[in-house]
């Protein structure tokens, strides 16, 4: 892969999930210093990369949308996001301009996942190794996300189903030897928000 400064590789941002767990309430619209979480990771993707950045969203109308709006991000509607993940991960790969050379995959649920994280695990995607996929692991070496796809690796993506994702491309990765592990501070790369009790425990730290 060659190198460009700063990176063009787009950003796939999956967020046509239910929030089921939330009971009721839609944890991507919940506010995160002062915006919705779903608009904050779209802003920390815009700055991060020079290239696409694609959000999976619900058929609409559905509020997620106004999350785009005056950002240079671009919806696309997955309309079996019931099947899970996957539904949300083929139709972004299929979304991706022609000659894409790797994508990376942000889920929106990852509050502490910095611009500066999002550009490391970018820029280690541009060393022009043999590398398939870069996964972003926690400080005890647990891995988490955001994660990098090669191009090889989409074919791949697009036969995944249910909520099967970065998880079963990295068994494939690794069987490979072509999976890197991208050390992240804390646990950045697997904390996720995805119940009241979450929200509530990660507002406590930051207070």
């Amino acid at each position: 892969m060659k190198t460009t400064s700063p990176s063009d590789i787009p950003v796939l941002i999956p967020a046509a999930g239910r929030s089921s767990r939330m009971r009721g309430e839609d944890k991507l619209m919940r506010h995160v210093d002062g915006v919705p979480l779903l608009q904050r990771q779209i802003a920390r993707a815009a700055e991060a990369t020079c290239g696409p950045v694609i959000v999976l969203l619900p058929s609409g109308p559905h509020d997620r949308y106004g999350c785009l709006t005056g950002s240079r991000a671009v919806s696309v509607s997955v309309p079996d996001a019931s099947d899970g993940m996957s539904a949300s991960l083929r139709r972004g790969v299929q979304a991706l301009p022609p000659a894409t050379r790797a994508a990376m995959i942000l889920l929106p649920d990852l509050p502490d996942i910095t611009a500066d994280d999002i550009r490391k695990m970018l820029a280690s995607a541009e060393t022009g190794d043999t590398t398939l996929m870069w996964c972003a692991m926690t400080e005890d070496d647990q891995p988490g996300h955001p994660v990098v796809l090669g191009s090889d690796l989409f074919d791949d993506l697009l036969k995944i189903s249910g909520d099967n994702g970065a998880r079963e491309l990295r068994r494939r990765a690794a069987e490979r030897n072509a999976l890197r592990c991208i050390r992240l501070g804390g646990r950045r790369a697997r904390l996720d928000l995805d119940t009241p009790e979450d929200w509530q425990a990660w507002e406590a730290t930051r207070k």
